[in-house]
């Protein structure tokens, strides 16, 4: 009996990987704390208009690195760096300023540095690389604001945390209201009373944050998208060769395209790419172009905060987006 269990199980795995559209990748992937910054920047535009620019990383002149930032929200009023911290647990904060968690572990509290501070930090950087991109904003344009959209998030007491820190309890109370009525902490955490740039500046503005050094992003099955740097593409050698054109210096972004006849997962795959246009007086739209490749061909990809390579079968991806 067990013989024909164990005999039925490798026949079904067999099966799945061969016949059926792979989605293993996805059970593969651990929950990561992109999902919950993308969570939170289709939420703010939802609910407070403007525009949501995600997965910054601005060069940082005083350390030479980059500087990662999870969302700029940005309107003609003010903008707001939002840090995303997808925090468990009950957390207090400590006397110099750190995020203690508790109860988790039972020998020891998971501590983090102060995500006030480093939001601030962030501002000044941002800051610091617009002036260097020649916009000139008004002193206290941007903002920073901390949001923990956890469900599991607690903080002790509740009352504990800084005005910056929008807890879980404040997140979900937050409701899209008409844009001439804004009251309670909503108000408070998005609106600065500030008048609105002029608009050639905003546009300035707008077109330096679209065109800022990103994370490369990973769109899966299911609307999950990951964070992170795209290395390079493995395979059979005449499918990576038809693929060598896409990297980062001519390509901006691709789509995988599946064909597929009575749920059977295809064989093949069309892979749409855009060519990078590093515009100027006149340029015409990126130029989209196709080869079709098997679609167990994989991407290596890097998730942001990881050290460890993640491989991706183009059948369970959707898009990439890469930064130049």
């Amino acid at each position: 009996m067990w013989a024909e269990l164990i005999c039925g199980l490798i026949v079904y795995k067999l099966v799945r990987r061969f016949f059926y559209d792979d989605g293993q990748d996805l059970f593969d992937v651990e929950t990561t704390d992109s999902n919950a910054i993308f969570s939170v920047a289709d939420r703010l535009e939802k609910i407070y208009g403007g525009k949501a620019y995600v997965g910054l990383r601005i060069p940082d002149a005083d350390t030479s690195s980059r500087q990662n930032i999870d969302v700029v929200l940005l309107s003609k009023e003010e903008a707001v760096i939002i840090s995303v911290k997808n925090f468990s647990g009950f957390w207090s904060i400590d006397t110099d300023g750190s995020w203690v968690c508790s109860g988790r572990n039972k020998h020891k509290n998971e501590r983090h540095p102060d995500p006030v501070a480093e939001a601030k930090r962030q501002v000044t950087v941002l800051e610091s690389y617009l002036e260097h991109r020649g916009v000139a904003l008004p002193e206290g344009y941007f903002s920073c604001k901390v949001v923990c959209p956890n469900p599991k998030f607690r903080s002790i007491p509740s009352t504990s945390f800084p005005h910056e820190v929008i807890t879980y309890e404040q997140w979900v109370q937050l409701t899209p209201v008409p844009k001439s009525m804004f009251s309670g902490w909503i108000k408070g955490a998005f609106r600065g009373g500030k008048k609105d740039l002029q608009e050639s500046i905003h546009e300035k503005l707008t077109f330096t944050l679209s065109t800022a050094p990103t994370w490369d992003r990973l769109e899966l099955k299911s609307s999950k998208c990951i964070l992170g740097e795209f290395l390079e593409f493995k395979g059979k050698q005449d499918d990576t060769q038809a693929l060598r054109n896409i990297r980062r210096s001519k390509v901006n972004s691709l789509i995988i395209q599946k064909t597929s006849m009575f749920g059977l997962a295809p064989s093949k795959v069309q892979v749409l790419y855009s060519t990078r246009v590093y515009r100027t007086e006149g340029a015409s739209a990126s130029d989209w172009k196709e080869v079709t490749v098997r679609s167990s061909t994989e991407v290596l990809f890097q998730p942001q905060n990881s050290t460890q390579v993640r491989k991706f079968k183009l059948s369970s991806i959707v898009s990439m987006s890469l930064s130049a």
